[in-house]
Formats: C-alpha cells, sequence, structure tokens
C-alpha cells in the first residue's frame, strides 16, 4: 500500500511541476536530495557502528536482564490479563528493553515473539487483546533511554553536540508512552477482553503456563 502512496505523490509532484513550468527546479531538487541523503547515509555508518557496539557490550555484559528485571513489577500493572510466569511477559519486558537502549535490531524478534504467545491467550482470534494494545502503544511509543539512531543523524548532518538530544528525547518518548498507555486503559474499560473479560480464565493460565522466558 506504502508503493502506491509513494508512487502517487511523485506522479502528481511531476505532473504539477510540469503544468507550473518548475520541472527542471524539481529535477534538480531530486538530485540535490539524493546526494545529501547518500551523504547522511555515510556519516552513519561510524556513528551507528559506534553505538551499537556499545549497546552490544551492554547486552553481553547483562544491562538488557536488569532492566528487565527492573520492569518486572511494572508489567504486572500494565498487563493484568497476563498470567505472571507466562513466556508473553518474558518477551515483552525484553523488547521494551531492548527498544529503550536502542537495540531496534534485538527487539524486533522479541516483539513479534510477545505477539504470538500473547496470541495463545486471546479467544477471539481476530481481535486483538487488551494486552495485546497496550504493548502496541508501548512500542509506538518507544521509549528511549539512548536513542542512537537520532545521535547518528545528527552527528552525520554536523552537530556539534549530537548527544543533546538524549534529555528531551526521553522526556518526549515517556509523555509519549503516558498518555498512549492512559487512553489505552481507559478505553480498555469499555471493550474488555480475553482474559481481562474473564478472571477465572486468567487463574486457570496462571497455573498452566509455562516459566517465562526471561529467566
Amino acid at each position: 500500500m506504502l508503493n502506491y502512496i509513494w508512487f502517487a505523490l511523485m506522479a502528481i509532484a511531476l505532473v504539477v511541476a510540469i503544468f507550473t513550468g518548475t520541472a527542471p527546479a524539481v529535477t534538480k531538487g531530486a538530485i540535490d536530495s539524493a546526494k545529501t541523503a547518500v551523504e547522511i547515509a555515510l556519516g552513519l555508518v561510524g556513528i551507528m557502528t559506534l553505538w551499537l557496539g556499545i549497546m552490544k557490550v551492554a547486552e553481553a555484559a547483562g544491562l538488557i536482564s536488569l532492566l528487565s528485571r527492573a520492569l518486572r513489577p511494572i508489567s504486572r500493572v500494565l498487563f493484568p490479563e497476563v498470567p505472571p510466569e507466562h513466556p508473553a511477559i518474558g518477551a515483552m519486558i525484553m523488547n521494551i528493553a531492548a527498544n529503550m537502549l536502542g537495540l531496534s535490531n534485538a527487539a524486533t524478534p522479541l516483539g513479534i515473539k510477545a505477539m504470538e504467545e500473547l496470541q495463545t491467550l486471546n479467544e477471539e482470534k481476530e481481535t486483538a487483546t487488551n494486552a495485546m494494545v497496550t504493548f502496541l502503544v508501548l512500542n509506538t511509543a518507544g521509549i528511549q533511554l539512548i536513542p542512537a539512531t537520532i545521535i547518528g543523524v545528527l552527528a552525520a548532518a554536523g552537530a556539534k553536540n549530537p548527544t543533546a538530544i538524549i534529555v528531551t528525547t526521553i522526556v518526549a518518548t515517556l509523555s509519549g508512552a503516558v498518555a498512549a498507555v492512559t487512553a489505552a486503559k481507559i478505553l480498555q474499560r469499555f471493550f474488555p477482553s480475553g482474559a481481562a473479560a474473564d478472571p477465572g480464565r486468567r487463574r486457570a493460565g496462571s497455573r498452566d503456563a509455562p516459566q517465562d522466558i526471561a529467566e
């Protein structure tokens, strides 16, 4: 679908440029933008390699595991309908922790795993559960303690202090996450689903659930 949207935007731009007589300017702008994109991409290689290396060291040192344990009490509040020892909890915590540290490559498979595990608790397979929605809004908000990608872009663009974005990024993403989760929780009161609509099933699921994959 996105391919059609981008094609439509480019086609409309070309048609408008032809009728307004600005086709040469549009062509020049496209070439200049392509050149800038290549320069930024090349500049990102070094800074992204550095930050990803630091994050990998942190991951190997157990920083993600420590952060996961710190987030465990919060998960019980955010996902009350998911049994505490269910594998989905471990996958969600690891995904959120990886995103916080800018490890998007590590976070993606964990996010997919979390959704697959949450789906096992979903009796209405065509409808997302409250836990799925809450997890999705947390990923959309994208809380980050170390915004490696943004730092890399700023450094490639020649910013004098690219790491100055860290504090504002934390505040912005945290505010977005709080707003998103609050809205989701309020709406969930009107649209209960899954284990939240049947506490008896949640207790049964807690006894039968396998051990947390994060442990």
